[in-house]
């Protein structure tokens, strides 16, 4: 089983327009509504592609409603814990060429018997071999260390522990040793606190990070694909999106596929990559069935070319 925490979860309005001009007046071309979060979407991945998931999340609210209608028309398995205040709505804009701006809203307070019955609604849930994916931001009202905690109890419980978060969230994690860290590289830059300009310095702020207590770390570098660095060992993987539609949730979609695979190794970094490529050209944070034509588009290096220079113009990405 694969368990998500999802401590803030949103409903997701996408506009896709021609063009982004600040300050200008745009007209949609189209427009989605989906259930999100980050722990909501690999859920939603997972169950796209037939594997069993259960999605643990806070409702409230006539979004927290919309939510649960949304998740169910998806048919994901979920367990909702209703809260006081409603859930956020997070707004996107998406242009041709798959570039998404948006503009999330912070989300509702958790008081502290809410959050308890949200832990301990995951805790009842796992079991020894488990994977439980914690992240996305965290609510009002609850500590930068939850996730440490999470992950500790994860770990009695014999479950394994993927962490998918940025700054203080993320720090604070590091030293629970989680099994796998998902950060894109601005969230790398702000846990090292200096710019990542090559594939070099990707490797070497990630090692930072295993230092500080991660077990392995997936980074998602946009169109650059993604490192997956860990027990001694750097592997890069790449594809080719050749319709990208849109980037919301492609790292999402890059967890879930890893976590597919076995979570760790050259497999599960081959399906992480051929699953976001499939997340880039569908509209939306959706991520379709992955079919063997994704997996083949793949490439992976053993010995990642370390003065690479990273493109970081927004474009097409896969995480």
């Amino acid at each position: 089983m694969i368990i998500t925490l999802t401590s803030n979860p949103s409903v997701d309005r996408t506009l896709e327009i021609a063009s982004l001009t600040p300050g200008g007046v745009h007209r949609a071309t189209a427009e989605h509504e989906e259930p999100s979060g980050k722990g909501v979407n690999v859920s939603r991945a997972l169950t796209s592609n037939g594997i069993a998931t259960l999605a643990i999340l806070p409702v409230g609210g006539s979004a927290g409603a919309q939510l649960q209608s949304l998740l169910r028309a998806e048919r994901v398995d979920f367990h909702a814990i209703a809260i006081s205040e409603a859930v956020r709505v997070n707004i996107s804009l998406t242009e041709p060429d798959g570039r998404a701006t948006k503009i999330n809203a912070s989300g509702p307070e958790l008081s502290a018997a809410e959050l308890r019955s949200l832990t301990d609604a995951l805790l009842d849930r796992v079991h020894d071999g488990d994977w439980v994916v914690a992240s996305g931001s965290l609510p009002r009202g609850v500590s930068g260390d939850y996730y440490a905690t999470v992950c500790g109890l994860v770990h009695r419980a014999g479950g394994r522990l993927a962490l998918d978060a940025s700054g203080q969230p993320l720090l604070a994690g590091l030293s629970a040793g989680p099994d796998v860290i998902k950060p894109n590289l601005e969230e790398l830059e702000e846990a090292v606190g200096r710019p990542i300009q090559t594939l070099g310095d990707a490797v070497a702020a990630a090692g930072q990070l295993i230092e500080r207590g991660a077990r392995s770390a997936l980074v998602s570098m946009g169109r650059d694909g993604a490192l997956l660095v860990g027990a001694g060992r750097v592997l890069h993987a790449w594809a080719q999106a050749s319709n990208p539609r849109s980037t919301i949730g492609a790292g999402d979609a890059l967890l879930a596929g890893s976590i597919a695979g076995g979570g760790e190794g050259e497999t599960a970094l081959r399906e992480a990559v051929a699953w976001a490529t499939a997340a880039v050209g569908v509209p939306g944070s959706r991520v379709p069935a992955v079919t063997e034509r994704d997996r083949s588009l793949v490439r992976v290096s053993s010995e990642p070319a370390h003065a690479h220079r990273l493109h970081r113009d927004g474009a097409a990405t896969l995480g």
